[in-house]
C-alpha cells in the first residue's frame, strides 16, 4: 500500500478490499456499526430518511434494515460508495461539512467513526444538525481526545494491527464535552457513554485473523468515556436544544 499522510481519505481506496471480509482490518468497525444500529429506532413514519454520514462501505446497513428508512450514505470515498451501494444504500457523494441534502431532510442522521476525521469539526456538526428534521435523532460514536485515547488508538492500535497505520491523526479527535457544546448550539442535546470491544472478541480477531465466524466480538458500553464513545441526542421541535 503506498505510503500517505496520516488520516489522508485516500487509505480508504487502498483498503477498500477490507470492508467486507471476514476477520479483516475493518473488524472493530462492523462491532461499531452493530453499536450504532442499536440506538436506532423503527421509522415512525413512510418515507423516513436516514443519512449516515461517512459510510464507508456500508457496514451500517445490515443492522437498520427492515426498519422502515430510506438509508442515503454520504461519504467522499468512491469505492466505498460503490461498496455501500451493493448493500443497499443509496450512495451520495459529498463532504460532510457541506452536506448536499436539504435543510432538515432526515429523520435520523448517523456519524459513526467520522468525526475523528473532519478538519473542521464544528462545519461538521453544524451540517449534521442543518440536516436533522425537528425532533429528529442525531446518533454518532468518535475517539476521545484524551492521553489514553491516543495510546490505545495509535500507540497499541496500530502497534498489534487493531488500526491500520496512518488511518487516525490524534490531533482530531474529539472531546465530548466541545461535541456536546457544538450540538447544543445547533439544537440538539447529546448525551454520551463509553464503550469498549468484548475483550474475548478482541483477542478472537487479533489471534486468529481471517478467521469467518462472525461476529468475532462486540461493544459493549461501560463508564469510561476516555477512549471511544457514543453520543444520542434529539434536535428540538423549535431548533432549541
Amino acid at each position: 500500500m503506498r505510503r500517505l499522510e496520516r488520516n489522508d481519505l485516500r487509505q480508504y481506496d487502498d483498503l477498500a478490499a477490507e470492508w467486507w471480509r471476514p476477520g479483516g482490518g475493518f473488524e472493530l468497525l462492523h462491532w461499531l456499526a452493530a453499536a450504532r444500529g442499536a440506538l436506532v429506532p423503527r421509522a415512525s413514519r413512510p418515507g423516513a430518511v436516514l443519512v449516515d454520514a461517512g459510510c464507508g462501505g456500508g457496514l451500517l446497513a445490515p443492522h437498520v434494515a427492515g426498519l422502515g428508512y430510506v438509508h442515503i450514505g454520504v461519504d467522499l470515498g468512491r469505492l466505498g460508495l460503490a461498496t455501500a451501494a451493493g448493500h443497499g444504500v443509496t450512495p451520495v457523494a459529498g463532504d460532510v461539512t457541506a452536506l448536499p441534502l436539504a435543510s432538515a431532510s432526515a429523520d435520523v442522521v448517523v456519524a459513526g467513526e467520522i468525526l475523528e476525521h473532519v478538519t473542521d469539526l464544528p462545519a461538521a456538526v453544524a451540517e449534521l444538525c442543518r440536516v436533522l428534521r425537528p425532533g429528529g435523532l442525531f446518533v454518532l460514536d468518535t475517539v476521545n481526545a484524551t492521553r489514553l485515547g491516543r495510546v490505545v488508538s495509535i500507540t497499541l492500535g496500530e502497534r498489534f494491527g487493531a488500526a491500520p497505520v496512518g488511518i487516525h491523526d490524534p490531533e482530531l479527535f474529539v472531546d465530548p464535552g466541545d461535541l456536546t457544546t457544538l450540538c447544543a448550539k445547533h439544537g440538539v442535546r447529546l448525551e454520551v457513554r463509553g464503550i469498549r470491544p468484548s475483550v474475548i472478541g478482541l483477542v478472537r480477531w487479533l489471534v486468529l485473523p481471517g478467521r469467518k465466524r462472525a461476529p468475532l466480538g462486540r461493544m459493549l458500553p461501560t463508564r469510561s468515556t476516555q477512549v471511544l464513545y457514543q453520543g444520542r441526542g434529539r434536535k428540538g421541535e423549535d431548533g432549541a436544544a
